[in-house]
């Protein structure tokens, strides 16, 4: 899953984006208004996380701007105003949610997976599944066959994106777009070492190979 940060302050920003990350996130920080709303155009994110007081733009604009242009990515209004008209300035301004600075970095991540299974148009299970695989979106667990799997971020966010499109061939540039979040670069095998770890885990003990190779191509789950 991807999200998009907007924040000025380079130190609260990084703090965001390092807990997402380790949280299985792919990030987009940016540090002014204007990029944001660029950025947020683009309609690639499964939610974004908006300061109010920005460079160029305020966050409040940004949000009026992406909604707009038909833009519902699920936002997430982070700013040191504490008072009600300003919640309630925020909300109906297009905020899905508002957020008082100082905060706990584990309330934001609840908060923003709250968003993103709320949001219609990308609806989110709580579980996933395919064939013997069993993710528990939720609990950040992993089964096959009743076994549990334990899984590092990366590798996680790997398994929930094949298995958000089991059968689907998936690229070496959309993983490192989605799960490393940077873009493709021919000379790196990052994404090689990381298929082989999770096949390690995933596939070492079962006669059904589920992660094969489509050579040329890049990576598929195949259930059946």
């Amino acid at each position: 899953m991807r999200i998009l940060l907007i924040e000025d302050d380079k130190t609260i920003s990084g703090f965001i984006e390092k807990g997402l990350r380790e949280a299985g996130f792919a990030v987009d920080a940016c540090y002014n208004g204007t990029d944001g709303l660029s950025m947020g155009l683009e309609g690639i994110h499964d939610a974004a996380v908006v300061d109010i007081m920005l460079p160029e733009m305020d966050g409040l604009q940004v949000i009026e701007g992406l909604r707009k242009h038909g833009v519902n990515t699920p936002v997430l209004i982070l700013s040191a105003r504490q008072s009600v008209d300003d919640r309630i300035q925020g909300l109906q301004r297009g905020g899905d949610d508002y957020m008082i600075k100082p905060f706990s970095f584990s309330e934001l991540l609840v908060r923003i997976q709250v968003l993103i299974r709320r949001d219609k148009k990308n609806a989110q299970p709580t579980m996933l599944t395919a064939g013997e695989l069993e993710m528990d979106l939720l609990r950040h667990e992993v089964t096959r066959a009743g076994e549990k799997i334990e899984l590092p971020a990366k590798e996680y966010a790997l398994l929930e994106l094949m298995m958000r499109n089991s059968g689907a061939v998936i690229s070496k540039t959309t993983i490192l777009e989605r799960v490393y979040d940077y873009n493709f670069d021919p000379q790196t095998n990052v994404v090689d070492v990381l298929v082989c770890r999770l096949r390690n885990k995933v596939d070492k003990d079962f006669d059904k190979k589920m992660i094969q190779t489509v050579r040329g191509m890049g990576y598929v789950l195949r259930a059946d």
